[in-house]
């Protein structure tokens, strides 16, 4: 059987992230020190997957900078967020954009009114020409080498981006943690090597858990709906897996907190619906050993992915294990724990003949960032206020 599109941009990342990393860090060590020592509060803003890597990333700010993060969709900072910004020095805040496009119109307003409110600003994208860049003072550019031919006229759900940003963030926190005083160099060296290294591990984690896919995939094609639920920098990678199973099958799919699945998806009336569980085997070990009991006792399929060694994949509560490789440090987990639900995403859309993105039809449009979605077309209310 032919790798399918999908499978085959999860099959490139590992070759990718060594790469990605240097000329990540490389550029962000350009930063001028004063942007870092002056910042007493980041908030990264972005929609979409973008908005799941902010989710993903929050921890790594808090840990690794020092500084409190508050990630927000677009709309939420731009709208209602901005104009109550913190401040006590001159420019205490520090606003990050995120947009593989760097076309999103909701994204740029975001800037460009942070930018007024008096804060810093950082577009991560991966076109450094684009209007995102161009509405920021700084840009980290995501950048990605083209797909081959074969893929590049193919509109596929995004993995590559998402991985990319992900770095990119990573490396801002560890950026402005080591200039803050709050890493010492040699610890920042260190976390970035542990960056490059995750390639091998998303190596192990494709190899292990793919052939476990494609089974839960067939086994499971039965399901109308699904969930996926994570905690902490894993809440981002349950948003993400479950966006990738609506744009790769089309199926409906909530991403949950770990917590909240106990207060309202526990409720569900379709008593087999597969629920998935995201753990990196740390602190949120014990509530997800308390949810797959929950999940298996009143009769949900449940899928747990998490390191093969965590007391999470040993429970007898589950009924199919998708193996992560480790170790690897909480805040960076996303980077592994996001690839066997894309896989699983993959291996759905293949085998019931599902185009992705429901192929643009029944009045959508892939034309103008989303048709009459209006995505790039947007108003935007920084132009409404000149």
């Amino acid at each position: 059987m032919s790798l399918t599109p999908l499978h085959q941009e999860v099959n490139a990342l590992p070759a990718l992230v060594p790469a990605l990393v240097a000329s990540l860090a490389d550029v962000l060590a350009r930063l001028p020190s004063s942007l870092c020592e002056d910042t007493r509060r980041v908030f990264l803003a972005g929609c979409g997957d973008s908005h799941h890597a902010a989710l993903a990333a929050e921890l790594a700010f808090e840990q690794l900078a020092g500084l409190p993060c508050e990630p927000m969709t677009a709309l939420q900072f731009s709208r209602y967020a901005v104009g109550y910004l913190p401040g006590s020095n001159p420019r205490p805040n520090l606003v990050v954009g995120i947009s593989a496009s760097g076309q999103v119109s909701r994204t740029i307003e975001a800037l460009e009114l942070a930018r007024r409110a008096g804060a810093t600003t950082v577009a991560v994208t991966a076109d450094p020409q684009s209007p995102l860049a161009l509405a920021a003072e700084y840009v980290a550019p995501a950048t990605l080498p083209p797909l081959p031919a074969a893929l590049a006229s193919l509109v596929i759900p995004g993995v590559r981006s998402t991985i990319a940003s992900q770095l990119a963030l990573y490396l801002l926190a560890i950026r402005l943690g080591t200039e803050r005083g709050h890493l010492a160099t040699v610890t920042a060296g260190q976390l970035r090597q542990e960056l490059a290294g995750t390639a091998s591990l998303m190596a192990e984690t494709i190899a292990a858990s793919d052939p476990a896919a494609a089974h839960l995939a067939q086994a499971w094609l039965d399901a109308g709906h699904f969930v996926t639920c994570g905690a902490g920098p894993n809440y981002g990678t349950a948003l993400y897996s479950a966006a990738k199973l609506v744009e790769a099958s089309g199926d409906p799919a909530i991403g949950q907190d770990l917590e909240e699945w106990a207060h309202l998806q526990y409720f569900g009336r379709e008593v087999a619906t597969p629920t998935f569980l995201i753990s990196a085997g740390g602190w949120d070990t014990d509530r997800a050993l308390e949810i797959a009991t929950a999940a298996k006792r009143i009769g949900r399929r449940v899928a747990v992915i998490a390191p093969a060694n965590s007391p999470l994949a040993q429970t007898p509560d589950k009924d199919a294990l998708l193996p992560t490789a480790g170790p690897l440090r909480e805040c960076f987990s996303p980077l592994v724990t996001a690839l066997p639900a894309v896989l699983f995403a993959a291996h759905r859309a293949g085998q019931m003949g599902e185009p992705y993105f429901r192929n643009f039809g029944g009045g959508r449009q892939a034309e103008g960032g989303g048709g009459i979605s209006r995505i790039r077309t947007s108003r935007r209310l920084a132009q409404v206020r000149k």
